[in-house]
């Protein structure tokens, strides 16, 4: 089960793993993040960004070491990663990388009031997606290839994780499509008359029935 951190935002993992590097001033972990397209790899709220930073340094994972100003811009704070902020970066890899836990996504709450759409706006929309997911693909699996030449692999593992979701997704899509355009795909044609006859949406299994019959 994943431990309550004293700063939880993911955020402030990102903001370790830049700070392991180098002392940096805020701006600049920010656009280093940016440049390593950290909000790609996870959820950041960049309003939050310097709450975040307050809230480490107020737990002792990063310290301030200087303040520094260039021409007329206002002065910065150079911040460092401190011990404890070290032994934080591993700890949370460690359970990031070893735990699985429940990560519900958009498209599991679509998929799961599909009932609700026709089965044909169903299949139109299921390939709209599919192209899309190909797309992206496509683009990502250039970018990586591109990425790899100057880049070690290890410093590329996510991204090669992000192309192996997305093509399992497409993959699973082409098998609902092919179910659902076939006919041969469980109840369709009971989900086709309910919407057909303007009547409710199909629901799952009534209470005390049991779905194996």
């Amino acid at each position: 089960m994943p431990r309550r951190r004293k700063v939880g935002n993911l955020l402030a993992l990102a903001v370790l793993s830049a700070l392991v590097q180098q002392p940096m001033h805020p701006y600049e972990i920010a656009t280093t993040l940016r440049a390593w397209g950290k909000d790609q790899d996870m959820e950041i709220k960049w309003g939050s960004f310097y709450t975040v930073v307050r809230n480490m340094e107020r737990h002792d994972l990063i310290a301030a070491v200087e303040s520094v100003r260039e021409g007329r811009r206002p002065e910065r704070t150079v911040y460092r990663i401190t011990d404890a902020g070290r032994a934080e970066l591993v700890d949370w890899a460690r359970e990031l990388v070893s735990t699985p836990v429940s990560e519900q996504s958009r498209f599991r709450a679509g998929l799961s009031v599909l009932a609700a759409l026709h089965p044909d706006e169903a299949v139109a929309l299921l390939r709209q997606r599919l192209e899309q997911v190909e797309t992206g693909i496509a683009a990502e699996r250039d970018a990586l290839t591109e990425h790899l030449r100057t880049v070690p692999r290890l410093f590329l593992v996510e991204s090669e994780y992000g192309l192996a979701v997305r093509e399992a997704e497409a993959t699973w899509l082409r098998s609902l499509l092919a179910e659902l355009t076939s006919g041969s795909y469980p109840g369709l044609d009971e989900w086709r008359a309910y919407h057909e006859a303007g009547g409710p949406e199909p629901t799952g299994p009534a209470e005390g029935s049991d779905p194996a019959q």
